[in-house]
């Protein structure tokens, strides 16, 4: 009797068991059931919220406003500064004309002012494929005043699309924009020139991230001359000295203002980088005088100067030194004093070996 009373017992205990474990079961399976649904309606919000992210991003994007109507008067006035600015301040002709890169520092080419085609693709360290535009009346004749004044301060074109910021637009959108108009009006006088450059492609995800770059244009008045600091830090932004000198990767700034280290990869596999311009004594510039300075540029107006044929590994540079060179003395002066100002840093730039050149 004792050992039925015990087998009676195991028995239930293993059935309450078994049905614990059987509850247990089905509860689980319920809440895996409930917590995957949850994580898929999860995951589905994310994906609409992403999709519908990047389709407004393609769409509404860049939001800088439309053109304004503007006209601009093509004064004698107007046409020499615009073309001292484009040729010797903001050197629009540079990266928008063909420049022979068989002779120290790429001098550009007799005849293709204006005319563009210039390539900045993956080859040199690009997230994508762009192509400096044709500013010549052949390509602009449609463009309004108004869209190039847009074009050039906020980076956005005529059709609304996002200019990559090789073109330093978010520097123009600073500067006066009696300066600007003055470059409007000179590119309106260049010679009409047929080219067509290749349309510009972003790469992923630079293609959807250039749509949120462009801003809104803020104009600043041009300081007097007289200002040798205030002046200077004004044509330092519209030269862009900090861009070529400042390093960055991908698009982002990773170096201390004007402390060089920008690397600029050229076909072959050379590499350049850029010097360093804060005003430490030893690895910048703070041993040169203003004059060292001054004369650094000048240089290259000399009458007997020709810029020399490089061969194969030689060292080059992408510094335009003949365009600046046509620099006012009083601007390079200007310069030279706001640069005193900056922050000194010891970065130590290698100039160049045979596998890695630098800007000099």
């Amino acid at each position: 009797m004792r050992i039925q009373k015990e087998k009676t017992r195991f028995y239930l205990t293993f059935l309450q068991a078994f049905i614990y474990c059987g509850s247990l079961y089905l509860f689980n399976l319920s809440f895996m059931k409930k917590l995957f649904k949850i994580l898929l309606i999860v995951v589905c919000f994310i994906v609409v919220a992403i999709s519908g992210l990047l389709v407004y991003v393609k769409s509404a994007l860049p939001n800088v406003g439309p053109p304004t109507a503007l006209k601009v008067e093509l004064t004698p006035e107007r046409i020499k500064h615009g073309s001292y600015l484009a040729n010797h301040v903001t050197v629009c002709i540079d990266c928008h004309s063909q420049r022979d890169f068989s002779v120290w520092s790429g001098p550009v080419v007799p005849g293709t002012f204006g005319m563009g085609g210039e390539a900045f693709t993956q080859d040199f360290g690009f997230p994508g494929k762009f192509y400096a535009k044709n500013l010549t009346p052949e390509h602009l004749a449609s463009w309004t005043d108004g869209e190039i004044y847009r074009a050039i301060t906020t980076g956005v074109n005529k059709d609304g699309k996002a200019l990559f910021p090789i073109m330093p637009w978010q520097h123009y959108g600073k500067m006066d924009p009696e300066d600007i108009k003055d470059i409007i009006a000179y590119i309106r006088t260049l010679a009409p020139i047929k080219n067509e450059p290749p349309a510009s492609e972003a790469d992923f995800p630079m293609n959807f991230i250039l749509n949120t770059m462009p801003v809104k244009a803020e104009p600043t008045t041009r300081p007097a001359k007289a200002d040798l600091l205030a002046y200077g830090g004004y044509l330092v932004n519209a030269s862009g000295c900090g861009e070529c000198h400042t390093k960055s990767e991908k698009g982002k700034v990773v170096g201390e203002p004007f402390a060089g280290g920008f690397e600029f990869k050229l076909p072959g596999g050379s590499v350049l980088k850029s010097p360093n311009i804060t005003p430490d004594k030893t690895n910048g510039i703070g041993s040169w005088t203003e004059a060292a300075f001054i004369s650094k540029f000048k240089a290259y107006t000399d009458s007997s100067y020709r810029a020399p044929k490089l061969a194969a590994g030689e060292m080059q540079t992408l510094m335009p030194w003949m365009m600046y060179a046509g620099m006012d003395t009083i601007d390079l002066k200007a310069i030279y004093t706001y640069l005193r100002t900056v922050k000194p840093n010891s970065n130590a730039i290698t100039k160049w070996n045979p596998k890695t050149l630098a800007v000099n």
